[in-house]
């Protein structure tokens, strides 16, 4: 298995340690010791995934992780020791797509994150190079990004994959466990995340998050896009 994957860890035993499992799957690698090296090199080269501690020196996981947010969607996986609920809740908030507790075996972690590729790769081969518009918004299946007034709207990796299942089906209720099935790839895990990342998208949608337009919940069903959206000139 191919890709490009960037490991932001401050333990360098430790880093080249998954950098050398993670070669042993094929995988290009590249270390870095702090967020404040790690962030121009996230910036400007093309990564698949970026496996990234929270409890970095200077700059810790989460400032970086808001940072990048700003300008790229690239996947980021943290690996942290912090096991807290609002941890979690907070890296994803943020725009973590995965999130993995440490001590995490060399083999676990690779075996993750080549779990992580398979499925990005499985959904961009199902992409099929349309663009999507509603209202002032624009999602381009194919380059996975998402305009409003032609102007770049950051969203992470997972949170494009959750609003491309809606957008390309509008009107069906997704529940929680369907939309984490599709995105996550996953069966059984956190399903608390999807509305995490719901709330997120809605934030960037929504003129009024509180009272949704486009990203609706149909209760007792789950989430739906609002057809409506796609008339001419619809607005909230």
């Amino acid at each position: 298995m191919h890709g490009r994957i960037l490991i932001v860890e401050d333990t360098k035993e430790l880093a080249e340690l998954y950098m050398l499992y993670l070669q042993n799957e094929g995988f290009e690698c590249r270390l870095a010791f702090d967020a404040e090296s790690a962030l121009p090199l996230a910036r400007n080269e093309d990564w698949d995934l970026i496996v990234l501690d929270l409890n970095l020196p200077g700059m810790d996981g989460f400032q970086f992780l808001e940072q990048l947010r700003k300008e790229k969607s690239t996947p980021v996986m943290i690996l942290t020791a912090r096991e807290a609920d609002e941890d979690v809740i907070f890296g994803l908030g943020v725009g973590a797509d995965d999130f993995v507790t440490k001590p995490c075996p060399p083999r676990v972690l690779a075996s993750r994150v080549r779990a992580h590729i398979r499925r990005t790769i499985t959904l961009q081969t199902r992409q099929n190079g349309s663009i999507v518009k509603f209202g002032p918004f624009e999602l381009d299946i194919e380059g996975m990004y998402l305009t409003k007034n032609g102007e770049p709207v950051g969203i992470s990796a997972r949170e494009f994959n959750i609003l491309k299942e809606l957008v390309t089906n509008p009107g069906k209720p997704f529940t929680p466990e369907d939309l984490y099935a599709q995105v996550w790839g996953q069966e059984y895990g956190d399903i608390s995340a999807v509305g995490v990342y719901i709330q997120r998208l809605r934030k960037k949608l929504e003129d009024d998050p509180a009272n949704p337009f486009y990203i609706q919940t149909q209760y007792g069903m789950g989430y739906r896009f609002n057809p409506e959206a796609f008339a001419t000139g619809a607005n909230p």
